[in-house]
């Protein structure tokens, strides 16, 4: 990962320098602040596509200036029609391309790119500066005033904190241009419903997967896989395998007393022949470790920060014990092709509807989660489940195939993958909660922390002050307070608490574990 600011404004250097230091783990190789006639680019970085100086941002073309924190695929085939064109570049890195992309098509290229990208441009030509996040909100943006007024963008909420009081996610599929945010791309709109027969669905499923996994090991710098065991990332990595000549490095977590998933990963591990690390961690690192991953995420969402514990613990492990710096991760998957409780949807349409829905707000629950968690111990993330192709087919898929008729949640991807990727039994296996699969008993442990913070009364009276998001739990409570100690007044930059859909019969629970659920049944044992 790397962090981009902007301060489109005179004299923000300085302001600049301060929101950068909140995040130098993000961005440890090198860090460059830029005075452009219109304001301040700020940037650090992580090397991972162009390894040389040479990829050292900002990049400049004619007075333009643009810092970008993103993976650009397909970037050498671009490169090419640019050197066509009478452009040259002076290093490998994707992000390059962009100004030439810019001058050669200005906004419009930004519905051009496959990426998982966030960017800010200063146009030379008009003073004017630009924003852009990717359609899903893999690489994080927010965006926030100053005391005077100047527009501020950054990677995270933790670099604007001691220059703006309000502090807003930047809309994923959007670009910012003359005070106005417009959309570029709606990834959930659907132009033709996917009508063809379930074989030809799940060959598609199949290929547009397996050719997003592909493009996402392309890098200068070495790649790990997080494996749970749980259908997602164990696909991720399957085919990973199948595309490389070594075994690749997976990395699986779990509980000292009842771990869930790591029997189940070490069983995809030993199939696919990877090269395997298992780390486990206690009730201590759990509670010791909270206040943090509160800070690092930037929420107070109750099934965010049980699901971060466990990857955050993972992330910084690999950190600590490799030279890894790309993982990729099995997310997305679940808004696609639904949750345990998405079995109660009353209908395809109301599926689909949800599935827009979680598709909208993945960057502020499981997108921020894996970015966050990665990022803070100088790694990126990348998700293959978030390849706009994939995520556009699937979408468009007739929800009426997409609900659970078969007896067997994501039926249509697993279908999809049948034959020798995966064992019969974790191809089919049912689905357990990141945060449960790491063991039953974090969860357990950190409400019983929660319950110890609070008596009744004290949780009646300290909820009552807050109007929005409020807390309906001693444990979102204590995470809601730890929330506003870093993040005072900013609640607004996560619309919610994330929990299933409380309008359908089955779903009206009051914890956001898919445990809780009827339907749960042989999940995670």
């Amino acid at each position: 990962m790397c962090t981009i600011m902007s301060y489109c404004g005179a004299g923000g250097k300085e302001k600049v320098a301060e929101g950068l230091r909140a995040t130098v783990s993000r961005g440890p190789d090198d860090q460059r602040i830029t005075v452009v006639p219109g304001g301040v680019l700020g940037f650090q970085r992580l090397s991972i596509m162009g390894l040389t100086p040479e990829g050292m941002q900002p990049f400049e073309l004619g007075g333009s200036y643009v810092v970008c924190n993103g993976e650009i695929y397909g970037f050498r085939k671009l490169r090419d029609e640019l050197i066509a064109k009478g452009y040259s570049f002076k290093s490998d890195c994707d992000c390059e391309i962009l100004l030439p992309l810019y001058k050669e098509h200005g906004t419009d290229m930004f519905a051009m790119l496959d990426a998982e990208f966030a960017c800010v441009i200063y146009d030379g030509s008009t003073g004017g500066f630009i924003a852009a996040r990717d359609p899903i909100g893999i690489r994080p943006l927010y965006y926030g005033k100053s005391d005077d007024g100047t527009v501020v963008f950054a990677s995270e909420a933790k670099n604007l904190v001691k220059l703006c009081k309000k502090i807003m996610p930047f809309p994923p599929g959007h670009y910012y241009k003359d005070g106005e945010f417009r959309c570029y791309c709606d990834i959930t709109a659907v132009d033709r419903v996917v009508h063809d027969d379930i074989e030809t669905v799940c060959s598609n499923i199949h290929d547009k997967l397996v050719a997003g996994v592909k493009k996402r090991l392309d890098a200068d710098a070495k790649v790990g896989f997080l494996l749970s065991g749980g259908l997602d990332s164990s696909l991720v990595c399957a085919i990973a395998q199948r595309e490389s000549i070594k075994p690749i490095r997976t990395f699986a977590i779990g509980m000292n007393t009842d771990a869930i998933d790591l029997k189940y990963a070490k069983q995809v591990a030993d199939y696919i022949g990877s090269d395997h690390t298992e780390v486990i961690i206690t009730k201590d690192d759990v509670i010791a470790a909270l206040d943090s991953v509160i800070h690092l995420l930037g929420t107070f969402d109750i099934t965010t920060i049980r699901a971060s514990m466990g990857m955050y613990l993972l992330c910084k492990a690999i950190h600590e014990q490799t030279d890894i710096r790309v993982l990729l991760t099995g997310e997305i998957s679940d808004e696609l092709f639904g949750y345990k409780y998405t079995d109660f949807a009353p209908s395809a349409e109301a599926f689909q509807q949800e599935s827009v829905k979680r598709v909208h707000e993945l960057h502020m629950y499981d997108v921020l989660r894996a970015d966050r968690c990665i990022s803070v111990n100088s790694l990126e993330a990348r998700v293959p489940f978030g390849d706009l192709d994939f995520v556009k087919y699937v979408m468009a898929i007739d929800p009426e195939m997409k609900l659970n008729k078969y007896n067997k949640g994501k039926y249509l991807l697993r279908h999809a993958f049948e034959g020798d990727y995966l064992p019969h039994d974790i191809l089919y296996r049912e689905k357990a909660a990141f945060s449960d699969a790491v063991g039953h008993s974090m969860v357990d442990y950190l409400k019983e922390y929660a319950n110890s913070c609070y008596t009744d009364a004290e949780f009646e009276e300290k909820s009552a002050k807050y109007s929005h998001a409020i807390p309906f739990t001693k444990e979102s409570l204590l995470y809601r307070e730890i929330f506003e100690k870093y993040y005072p007044g900013n609640s607004e930059m996560v619309v919610d608490f994330w929990m299933p859909n409380k309008e359908w019969e089955g779903c009206n629970v009051n914890d956001p574990s898919a445990r809780v659920l009827s339907n749960y049944g042989e999940s995670g044992k």
